[in-house]
């Protein structure tokens, strides 16, 4: 039975690896094509899909969000699928351009069937959050066949075991979440990219996100 797990967990490494590779490529070319980047990301199982995802260095995400404007509608049904119950959530792995802390999730609910707004908040490395806190959102679309992560307001309720609501307002968090909103941009079924913006400023600051399947630990 150990034999068995060390092989498939063998075989899921090296996997991994080569979506890793095979990104690098794709993105380092001179026009990405950011179609053919989404099918070849829907077409891969989930833990590569994520380790490719995660795998972007900053550069590459700024290029890929700039690439992704019109490419592919992005609708809220994509961070939060039809079916998935009210105050069920979907976690999406991320990866931000920031190099000291780049590794968090942001997790979605929808608060009521056909909710023309999410609610969501970011999970991120204990010490992270405990200065930072939960990072709240709501998130809802906008034109262009894009969403908006939005700092600015946070839900009034949430899920049992998200941590407790708080403002992005006052404190440390402020300076972190405070006036700040992302925008998103599709590149596959389950794949988005987003930039940050506050006081209607671009910031240098892009992030990707990879839907993972409620079954995924």
């Amino acid at each position: 039975m150990q034999t068995v797990t060390s092989e498939s967990e063998s075989g899921a490494k090296a996997r991994a690896g080569a979506a890793e590779a095979r990104i690098r490529t794709m993105l380092a070319m001179d026009a990405i094509d950011v179609p053919s980047l989404g099918r070849w990301l829907d077409g891969l199982d989930e833990g590569s899909r994520v380790a490719a995802t995660v795998s972007m260095a900053p550069r590459e995400q700024a290029r890929l969000f700039d690439a992704a404007q019109g490419a592919r509608a992005l609708s809220l049904d994509h961070f939060v699928p039809p079916g998935v119950s009210p105050f069920e959530t979907v976690r999406h792995a991320g990866k931000n351009s920031i190099k000291l802390v780049s590794r968090f999730e942001k997790r979605f609910c929808r608060p009521e069937p056909g909710a023309m707004v999410l609610w969501g908040y970011n999970e991120s490395p204990w010490a992270v959050q405990r200065v930072a806190g939960p990072g709240y959102f709501v998130c809802y679309g906008i034109g262009g066949g894009e969403a908006l992560i939005d700092y600015c307001e946070v839900p009034p309720a949430k899920p049992n075991g998200w941590p407790a609501v708080a403002s992005n307002s006052v404190g440390i968090t402020k300076y972190i979440f405070g006036g700040t909103q992302d925008t998103m941009r599709g590149i596959s079924a389950h794949v988005s990219i987003g930039r940050a913006s506050r006081a209607g400023q671009w910031m240098d600051n892009w992030f990707v996100l990879c839907r993972r399947s409620p079954k995924a630990g």
